[in-house]
C-alpha cells in the first residue's frame, strides 16, 4: 500500500515476547511466555499491587488489535482477558527471531532488516569473567586506580552491594549478564557522567575484537545512607550493524527518520536521523508523537520503549510489568489519534523478558506483530519466518525498494 504521503511509526516494546520460540531450549527458555504469563498471574492475583493495580490484565486496545490473538497463534492458548470483542481493528501476526542471540541489538537488526548471522562474544559465568587483556586496557588507557565486580551479576544487585566502596576508591563497576554486554557503572557526580560517557568509548574499542554487542554506561546516584539509583542518562555503545538497515535505506533515499529512545545507541548513531532522548517510557511516547505530529510525508519515527525490560523484566516484577503495559495501552488512543490516511504504526518486540520465568535475562520468544492504520484492514499475518518482514514490510508501505532480508505482507 505504497503512497506519496505515507508515514510509519514503528514501536518496539522491549522485551513483550509471547512465547513458543522453537529454539527457545537451546537458550535454556524453554517455556517461557512474556505475556501470556503476565496475564495469568493477573487473572491468578499474583499482579496485585497495593496502590499500583490489581485484577486482571487489562490492556483493550491492545486486544482489539489482535495481541491476544498473535499470542494464540504463537503459543496455541488466548492469555486471560486478550481475547478481541469483535474483529481485530487491525493486521495480527508473529514474528520468529532468526538471529544469533536474544539481545536487543540481535532483535533491533532484524527489525531494520539485518538478522545477525554471526555468534556473539559472550563473557564466562566464572569470577573473574574479563579475559586479562580487557580489563588491563581499560585500567590503563582510562587511567583508573583498579575495577570492582569483573563478575555476572543484576545491574541493580551490584551498585547496592559495590557502590560505596566505588564512590570511596574511584573505582567503575564492571560487569556482565548471559548478553553479549560490557556493563560500567560509575557515580554520577563522584566519578562524573562525561567521565563514565569517554572511558566506555574506551571499553567499545578494546571490546571489538571479542565480537561483544554493547557496551553499556550505567550511571547512578546517592549515597550508602540514602541507597543509590540508576539514573535515565544510560548510554549504550553498540557495534554497528554490519550491512544497511532499513534506516540506511531510508536516510539513502532521502526520507525523514526520528529515533526516539535507544535507537540512536543501538544502531551506532549510523542514520539514525535526529535522536530524541527521554526518561521513562510515558516521557518517550509523548516525544514520539510530538515527533509524528510534524513528521513530514515519507518519514519514520522509531520508538523503543526500555522500561518493560529494564525496569520490570530483569527485576522479575509482575505487577510492575503489568502496570506499564496497561499504561502504554492507554496512550493507544493518542496513537490512532495521530494517524493520517496514509499512516500506519507497527508495534513489535525485539524479544522476551518473562518476569515469572528463573533468572533475571531475556528469554528466546516470538514478538507480536500488530500493524494498523486508516488504510489497513483487519487480516491475519500469520507466522513471520523472520522479524526481517516487518522492514521489509515498512519499505514497500514507504516506497523504497526492501532489502535483501525479510518478506513485505503487503
Amino acid at each position: 500500500m505504497p503512497s506519496s504521503n505515507a508515514r510509519a511509526l514503528l514501536v518496539v516494546l522491549d522485551s513483550v515476547g509471547i512465547g513458543g520460540a522453537e529454539d527457545a531450549r537451546a537458550y535454556g527458555d524453554d517455556g517461557a511466555d512474556t505475556v501470556g504469563h503476565i496475564a495469568e498471574a493477573c487473572a491468578a492475583g499474583r499482579g496485585d499491587r497495593a496502590g499500583l493495580r490489581a485484577g486482571p490484565l487489562r490492556l483493550p486496545h491492545l486486544a482489539a488489535l489482535g495481541l491476544g490473538l498473535s499470542c494464540e497463534a504463537s503459543t496455541g492458548r488466548m492469555p486471560p482477558n486478550l481475547a478481541p470483542p469483535g474483529e481485530p481493528r487491525g493486521a495480527f501476526g508473529y514474528g520468529v527471531e532468526t538471529s544469533r542471540g536474544k539481545d536487543t541489538p540481535s532483535g533491533h537488526w532484524e527489525i531494520a532488516g539485518v538478522p545477525v548471522d554471526f555468534d556473539w562474544g559472550y563473557f564466562p559465568a566464572r569470577q573473574p569473567t574479563f579475559p586479562a587483556e580487557l580489563t588491563e586496557g581499560l585500567i590503563r588507557k582510562g587511567s583508573l586506580p583498579g575495577i570492582l565486580g569483573n563478575r555476572h551479576a543484576s545491574g541493580t544487585a551490584i551498585i547496592d552491594e559495590l557502590g560505596t566502596q566505588s564512590v570511596a576508591s574511584g573505582k567503575p563497576i564492571c560487569y556482565t549478564s548471559v548478553d553479549s554486554v560490557f556493563q560500567i557503572a560509575a557515580h554520577e557526580t563522584a566519578f562524573g557522567l562525561e567521565r563514565l560517557y569517554a572511558l566506555c568509548r574506551i571499553a567499545r574499542g578494546l571490546c571489538d575484537p571479542f565480537r561483544v554487542g554493547r557496551v553499556i554506561a550505567r550511571p547512578f546516584i546517592g549515597d550508602a545512607g540514602s541507597g543509590f539509583t540508576r539514573t535515565a542518562n544510560r548510554k549504550d555503545f553498540a557495534t554497528p550493524a554490519p550491512r544497511p538497515t532499513l534506516l540506511d535505506d531510508l536516510s539513502q533515499a532521502g526520507h525523514p527518520i526520528v529515533s526516539v529512545g535507544k535507537i540512536g545507541d543501538i544502531f551506532a548513531h549510523r542514520a539514525t536521523g535526529t535522536e530524541v532522548k527521554a526518561a521513562g517510557n510515558m516521557a518517550m511516547m509523548s516525544a514520539a508523537l510530538e515527533a509524528f505530529a510534524t513528521l513530514p510525508k515519507g518519514g519514520l519515527v522509531f520508538l523503543n520503549l526500555v522500561d518493560f525490560d529494564t525496569d520490570f523484566g530483569h527485576r522479575r516484577d509482575v505487577p510492575g510489568y503489568a502496570a506499564a503495559l496497561e499504561a502504554f495501552d492507554a496512550r493507544m488512543p493518542e496513537i490512532s489519534a495521530r494517524l493520517r490516511p496514509d499512516d500506519i504504526c507497527i508495534i513489535t518486540a525485539d524479544h522476551g523478558n518473562d518476569p515469572t520465568f528463573r533468572g533475571s535475562d531475556h528469554t528466546r520468544e516470538h514478538t507480536p506483530i500488530l500493524c494498523f492504520g486508516p488504510g489497513v484492514a483487519p487480516a491475519p499475518l500469520g507466522r513471520r519466518e523472520t522479524l526481517a518482514d516487518i522492514a521489509a514490510s515498512l519499505s514497500v508501505h514507504l516506497g523504497i525498494t526492501p532489502g535483501e532480508a525479510g518478506t513485505s505482507w503487503w
